[in-house]
């Protein structure tokens, strides 16, 4: 079976610095990206000149971000908006030759979505998945801290009630574990949803487990939730365990939110970490 492929987020340098998180990457060793989606569609009349920007860096696109960008998946008023801006991005995406959108989800209810919301919600989804679909864009959803499906209940209802020819899953190793799961459990449970993944760690929360795990003195601001990979809690063994179980071979996209120090030695610190830990090579030439 062949490894999965190792792309990167290039979110830690900002949006206002993308080109650079291109250059950097690039000189890390990367050879694929997922960036802003808002800034990537800047490219929309211009296809062939986002293909040349990624050219210049031999630079492939994994996917990009969308979802609930025009309200809420369970607000049924929000429902053609979100599916035609979600097939916007997928003609684009389209275009280019590149054939993953993450479906992000939209703010989360108070007490949390009931199974009401869930229901529009998966609705909704429905029909912007199919949308992409049709074009020969696989749309999977990315469940989130702090959004409507973040909790183990909301992914089983939306997998259990969404087309699971349309709509598959983007697990976040990340965020499913700050939500209170086993990401290698639900992985391996929607194995045969499973398109696209982001590979993600979580900063300990306790200042001892902190303390042995980073090097504080270059730290003068409270330490972000994410953190390099191999420096936080996701067990990362059962995890590439799980993906091994289920036959994955697709996109595994190395996402940190926001370094300590600077993006270009966080993202060293994952490339090291997924190379020699996890012994997956960063540099694959079938999909340059």
């Amino acid at each position: 079976m062949a490894a999965p492929k190792i792309a990167v987020h290039l979110i830690t340098w900002g949006a206002d610095d993308w080109k650079r998180g291109l250059k950097e990457a690039q000189e890390l060793g990367y050879t694929a990206c997922e960036t802003f989606t808002h800034t990537a569609m800047e490219y929309q009349d211009d296809p062939e000149g986002f293909l040349d920007l990624l050219g210049e860096y031999d630079m492939a696109l994994s996917a990009l971000y969308a979802g609930a960008m025009e309200g809420d998946f369970h607000d049924p008023d929000a429902r053609d908006d979100i599916v035609d801006s979600n097939a916007e991005v997928a003609a684009f995406l389209a275009e280019i030759g590149t054939d993953h959108i993450v479906f992000g989800p939209g703010s989360r209810p108070d007490d949390g979505p009931s199974d009401h919301d869930l229901q529009i919600a998966a609705e909704t989804i429905d029909a912007a998945a199919a949308r992409c679909i049709d074009l020969g864009v696989t749309p999977c959803v990315h469940p989130h801290m702090y959004t409507e499906i973040q909790d183990r209940h909301e992914i089983d209802y939306i997998m259990e009630h969404t087309d699971d020819d349309v709509v598959f899953l983007c697990p976040d190793s990340a965020h499913l574990h700050k939500a209170g799961m086993d990401p290698a459990e639900v992985i391996r449970d929607h194995g045969d949803r499973v398109a696209y993944a982001h590979l993600k760690d979580v900063t300990p929360e306790d200042e001892d487990a902190q303390a042995e795990t980073f090097d504080m003195d270059r730290h003068d601001e409270a330490l972000p939730i994410f953190c390099e990979l191999g420096l936080g809690l996701v067990d990362f063994a059962e995890l590439m365990a799980a993906y091994d179980d289920i036959g994955y071979e697709g996109w595994l996209t190395v996402e940190i939110d926001q370094s300590t120090s600077t993006p270009r030695q966080s993202l060293e610190i994952c490339r090291d970490f997924v190379e020699t830990d996890l012994e997956v090579p960063i540099q694959d030439v079938t999909y340059r």
